[in-house]
């Protein structure tokens, strides 16, 4: 579909049966999966990351057979491209490069028309893919989001995230943290998301150096270039959002150092990720006033230590306390789509046609960076009874 604006987008239904992809699969998706993707997709487009979006969700009549008979569900998804970097791969393993050409151009000229006026259009493609996808994977990690299966035909070339399978968003926070059911060594774990980025870059790469220079000695020169870019380029904007989130206007030297001083201290005191980052948006500089977030932290001792350090750096800030805490807020939302929450919808959508708390859910995502007042229990991590440890595809 092209917009009047003259954008570019594709509309794409999950969950209506076998094509001629689908190997042995049926083809069809579990309710929950379809739910799981509309409330996480559009919860990560009020959260300002790039993402496919959910059009509509609706329920078959039928059932699929999983771990056991499920209702069923077509989630209808808009994104400005479906094409991944695995489509890429197909033509690539199939030998077929002409196909490969055809697919480069198709997408630089329906994605990304202004790179048609390059040099070389295709190594300016690889450019902004991999600065993309760097920032999108940066904005992941921001919020503790997990994607839960990075293959490569799960990465959009449009670098939105695409495909909500065994996703999650964590609760306490863990660098190694993984929920879902199919990742059995942590290929697809939180800290190892910027890895799995570059390795399936590095993919994307491959289809492209016959495209990139006809010297293949030359085109894989120019490609490990690029590729090492992605990872300053990554590091920038984890860093530059890092910044945002603790109120830091300027750049320092230590302030890497900082921030993974909390990171480590939030990881020995099982504190929630985003009321960490929430809570700290909350305090004043210079009068304490650090129960609430202290109460969050095992080990408060440790952590109020941090914040002495935190304090200490924001006094070399030109800002008040008026103008960091907004723009902090920004940075760090009060609600996100927590596992539980959706299992809740779920289930009641799956066992008795009950619809209502998936609305509850969805109206508070949508506005996520403001806190709304009687939606407290939105707010809170799971119970111990409560706990997600596993997520699912179901497609």
């Amino acid at each position: 579909v092209v917009s009047p604006g003259g954008g570019s987008f594709d509309i794409h239904m999950k969950g209506t049966g076998q094509t001629s992809f689908s190997r042995n699969g049926d083809g069809r998706a579990a309710l929950g999966p379809v739910l799981r993707e509309y409330l996480v997709s559009e919860a990560m487009a009020q959260l300002g990351v790039p993402t496919t979006r959910a059009l509509a969700a609706v329920t078959t009549g039928e059932e699929v057979i999983r771990e056991r008979l499920l209702p069923g569900g077509i989630i209808t998804r808009v994104a400005a491209s479906f094409v991944r970097i695995g489509t890429f791969e197909y033509f690539l393993a199939r030998g077929d490069m002409a196909s490969l050409a055809r697919l480069a151009d198709y997408v630089i000229e329906y994605q990304y028309p202004h790179l048609q006026q390059s040099e070389n259009p295709y190594l300016a493609l690889l450019d902004t893919v991999i600065e993309g996808q760097a920032a999108l994977i940066a904005q992941w990690m921001h919020l503790g989001f997990i994607h839960g299966v990075m293959n490569t035909d799960n990465m959009s070339i449009a670098c939105e995230t695409i495909d909500y399978g065994p996703c999650a968003f964590m609760d306490h926070y863990a660098h190694d943290r993984v929920f879902s059911s199919i990742d059995h060594h942590g290929r697809y774990a939180y800290n190892n998301q910027p890895n799995i980025g570059l390795w399936n870059l590095s993919r994307f790469t491959e289809c492209l150096l016959h495209l990139i220079d006809e010297d293949q000695g030359k085109a894989v020169e120019i490609a490990k270039d690029r590729l090492e870019g992605f990872i300053s380029a990554y590091q920038n904007h984890w860093l530059t959002g890092m910044r945002t989130k603790l109120g830091l206007n300027s750049a320092q030297d230590e302030d890497r150092a900082l921030i993974e001083a909390l990171f480590a201290v939030m990881a020995s005191s099982n504190a929630d990720f985003t009321l960490t980052f929430y809570q700290l948006s909350l305090l004043d500089m210079d009068t304490p006033g650090d129960d609430a977030i202290l109460a969050l932290f095992d080990h408060a001792e440790a952590f109020a230590q941090w914040l002495d350090q935190w304090r200490q750096r924001l006094r070399q800030e030109d800002s008040d306390d008026v103008e960091r805490k907004a723009m902090m807020r920004e940075g760090n939302p009060v609600y996100i789509p927590r596992n539980h929450q959706i299992e809740a919808a779920i289930r009641a959508a799956e066992e008795h046609g009950d619809f209502s708390v998936f609305h509850a859910l969805h109206e508070v995502l949508q506005r996520p960076c403001h806190f709304q007042p009687g939606k407290e229990v939105y707010m809170q991590p799971p119970q111990p009874h409560e706990v997600v440890h596993q997520t699912f595809c179901g497609t």
